[in-house]
């Protein structure tokens, strides 16, 4: 397979009638839809393996926390090897490490190895999605790029959506390896289309490493995951020195990388794509939703199991329908906003999102199933309609040089903004309720118990509503962006 650099006569790989886009796009698709499928697959299988392992709880949510943590620190590293290698060689490279990681994992005879082979898949997930944002960026124009960002939404939040309740069905009837073995001939087969098809769209300019700012990268991103991620296994919290000692350094450690970026003329990240005013501003919605998202995906299965009494199944049932309809909805907001822009998108999705978050912070003892049903119906079509536009549009304004910088900017917040959203939040709910009991007259009493956790609840989803508040206005000050070369080019004639 050729991999000449196609952009050198073509300015977007979707002009060359050479290339065939849609197998290159099916092979990304498939490879990025079943590594972040296997995000949330084993999640329901975690206390099956602390039984086959014999293994203890706090050892086996290195499955999780490790996952998350490898990928913290694998990810802001994607900008650089995304100009050290072709597209092809490093999707095909990618989608190799991720089986091999898969397949140690379905024989594993040992914990130790079954981590091992999970840290592995890590290695390649992380590097996937800065793969698949940077090649639809150089292969399609700006104004066609939403319907293709949506597809690429359908894929981060379908597959996720359906992890637990696939994960729960396969551990029940074929066993926990099948979560493995069953991803392995889809990997395979994505390698061998991407083989056939793929070209490379990027440009390899091979840029000076600088080894310090891996350093401080790895330090400072792994250890804000790791800390975040360990808050929820103290039983102290964020007081435990352990935790705040680990976050500490670790925001240190971020802040002398980011100094060191703005001084070097080759940065790891290079952070000039903040001076693009719908970039930044597209990351913080993206931050703002990320958070709300978060917010309903831990809090209100802990709420359903706990104050309601539902099964974690029931639980899984009730968010399913509004997760299944956010990622059929991707496609269709991406297209909305090729033609109309982001501001017709964004203020309505905002404001339901702002109506859904007062909503749920209503929440208590005697709220009807529908109501949870609607409202997180109501959350994900919001976030369908919000995230992946404010994404598109603020990577629309980069020229093409910072594409590599800015996926990485923005894929590094998602397992970042996920341990710090999971840990605050939880944190929020138990500080809520253990203040809640301390002022009961029988703390003891599961009905008190219980109207504490859902004071905690209502907290979290007011705080949320806060948030959403903030997007709102943000919203009505977006415009549809144009990468920074055609706005100077247009000002000239």
């Amino acid at each position: 397979m050729d991999d000449n650099n196609h952009q050198k006569k073509y300015e977007y790989l979707i002009d060359d009638p050479s290339v065939k886009v849609m197998p290159i796009m099916l092979s990304l698709i498939i490879g990025a839809f079943f590594a972040i499928l296997n995000e949330t697959l084993l999640n329901i299988a975690l206390t099956t393996l602390m039984h086959e392992f014999n293994v203890s709880l706090t050892t086996v949510q290195w499955m999780a926390t490790g996952f998350m943590l490898v990928m913290g620190i694998v990810i802001p590293a994607s900008a650089l090897i995304l100009q050290w290698f072709t597209t092809r060689q490093l999707f095909l490279s990618t989608m190799v490490i991720f089986t091999i990681g898969t397949t140690i994992c379905a024989l594993a005879p040992t914990f130790p190895i079954l981590l091992t082979g999970r840290l592995i898949q890590a290695i390649g997930t992380g590097l996937l999605m800065p793969i698949l944002f940077n090649v639809f960026l150089l292969i399609y124009p700006p104004h066609r790029r939403g319907k293709i960002m949506g597809i690429i939404g359908l894929v981060i939040m379908f597959a996720p959506a359906i992890g637990p309740t696939l994960s729960g069905v396969i551990v029940e009837y074929l066993g926990w390896r099948y979560l493995f073995i069953i991803v392995i001939p889809f990997a395979l087969f994505s390698i061998a289309f991407a083989y056939n098809y793929l070209v490379n769209v990027s440009e390899v300019t091979k840029p000076k490493i600088d080894v310090l700012s891996l350093i401080l990268s790895t330090i400072g991103f792994g250890a804000i995951v790791y800390g975040f991620s360990s808050a929820g296994e103290s039983e102290a919290g964020f007081l435990d020195p352990k935790v705040y000692s680990v976050i500490l350094v670790g925001f240190i450690a971020v802040l002398f990388f980011a100094l060191r970026q703005l001084k070097l003329k080759e940065p790891l990240i290079d952070l000039r794509v903040f001076r693009y005013p719908m970039y930044t501003h597209g990351v913080i919605l993206f931050l703002i939703i990320i958070m709300a998202m978060f917010a309903s995906e831990i809090i209100l299965p802990i709420y359903m199991q706990g104050p309601l009494a539902l099964t974690a199944a029931t639980a899984g049932l009730v968010l399913l329908p509004g997760s299944i309809l956010n990622g059929a909805l991707s496609p269709i907001m991406g297209s909305l906003f090729d033609k109309f822009g982001p501001r017709v998108l964004m203020v309505p999705a905002t404001l339901v999102l702002c109506a859904t978050m007062f909503m749920l912070s209503r929440l208590d003892l005697n709220t009807p199933l529908w109501v949870i049903i609607v409202g997180y119906i109501l959350l994900m079509i919001s976030v369908s309609a919000t995230m992946m536009p404010a994404e598109t549009n603020g990577l629309n304004q980069l020229p093409k040089e910072l594409y590599p910088h800015g996926t990485a900017v923005m894929t590094t917040l998602q397992p970042v903004a996920g341990a710090i959203g999971v840990s605050v939040f939880i944190s929020i709910m138990n500080a809520r309720q253990s203040n809640f009991l301390q002022n009961s007259t029988d703390p003891t009493d599961m009905m008190v118990v219980n109207e504490g956790m859902v004071a905690g609840v209502e907290l979290v989803y007011f705080i949320a509503f806060a948030m959403s508040i903030v997007a709102v206005i943000m919203a009505f000050f977006v415009y549809r962006a144009a990468p920074i070369e055609a706005e100077e080019l247009l000002k000239k004639e």
